[in-house]
């Protein structure tokens, strides 16, 4: 009895042995292929080439213009000099951010209201695509508490819509944030984008609030798309299986923001994770921080040191112009 119960546990062991190291082998990106290795990873430009502001206490509402660093360029975000400037410096793909305005056109501009960066008050959609390119968007733009404001009376005519952007730009990448969380922004963007070739919609990216994106996603399954909840959904999923390599549905044909703190806890990360999910038709880029603030890049190659060595995937920059030199090193 004793005998049985002494092979019994040897057993469990053996099997616990050959589990435990089946695991690593499936997740280890040690066996990835060296050319894998020598791909240089792709950045996205955080609103093309902006001004950028200390994160601390940032809030939904905070105006950024307002706490904006000392300027060190000329370029204002969501607009077109400041695209082609993240694009000649090295970006891959452009981030931008898109709100209706009255006359149904898609306004590329950030905030909530106009109160912050113009001279104007209210939302854009309580002004027409004409109206708006009358404002100053950089007219609030200042680095010491307003004592100047380097951008005032150069912003004008700086607003571009969604057309003009990928009109100006059509062989380009971009990620394209729906700010709200209405679904009928999502079926008036999933609209504008019917009929698009395949091709062409493959450079496009749509990510923003769980209801406008299902909905577009509802009308253009095809279009690649995320919002926290399908953010979720994959990552939960994944989590439960992907010790196997299997990779679930809601993780194919997406978007990944993946923090940097939570990017280890992965299966597989990074090599193999990365793999698999283009094998899945998804796009990972890696954010900065703990997930808290999906605004957070890495904006400086001292912030790229903190990354696996040879990582060959996405990642997310507000520095474009600081960070393009890691891809040639």
């Amino acid at each position: 009895m004793n005998m049985f119960k002494r092979w019994i546990r040897r057993k469990r062991f053996w099997i616990m042995v050959g589990l435990l190291l089946f695991i690593w082998i499936n997740n280890t990106s040690l066996f990835i292929a060296n050319h894998d290795h020598d791909q240089a990873p792709k950045l996205l430009a955080h609103r093309g080439l902006a001004q950028t502001f200390p994160m601390e206490g940032i809030e939904n509402d905070t105006c950024t213009a307002e706490r904006i660093y000392e300027p060190e360029h000329p370029y204002l975000e969501n607009t077109l000099d400041s695209m082609k400037a993240a694009f000649e410096a090295g970006a891959d793909m452009v981030e931008m951010d898109v709100k209706l305005t009255k006359d149904g056109q898609f306004a590329v501009f950030h905030d909530w209201t106009l109160d912050c960066r113009t001279n104007a008050q209210g939302k854009t959609s309580d002004y027409t695509m004409a109206e708006l390119k009358l404002l100053d968007i950089g007219y609030g733009y200042t680095a010491d508490g307003g004592a100047t404001y380097p951008f005032r009376g150069k912003g004008m005519n700086l607003m571009p819509s969604l057309s003009e952007v990928l009109k100006h730009f059509p062989d380009q990448n971009f990620l394209i944030h729906i700010k709200s969380n209405d679904a009928e922004e999502g079926e008036r963007l999933a609209e504008y984008f019917v009929g698009v070739s395949s091709d062409k919609l493959e450079r496009y990216t749509v990510y923003g609030g769980d209801e406008p994106v299902a909905a577009l996603k509802e009308r253009l399954p095809e279009m690649r798309a995320m919002s926290k909840a399908t953010l979720k959904r994959c990552l939960v999923s994944y989590e439960a299986s992907g010790w196997t390599g299997y990779i679930p549905a809601a993780c194919r044909n997406t978007e990944l923001h993946i923090p940097e703190k939570i990017a280890p806890w992965i299966w597989g990360w990074p090599d193999k994770f990365l793999t698999r999910m283009e094998r899945a038709d998804t796009r990972v880029i890696v954010v900065g921080g703990d997930g808290s603030d999906f605004s957070s890049g890495f904006d400086s190659l001292e912030d790229v040191n903190r990354l696996p060595d040879a990582y060959r995937g996405w990642i997310w920059t507000n520095r474009i112009d600081r960070l393009a030199p890691f891809k040639t090193e």
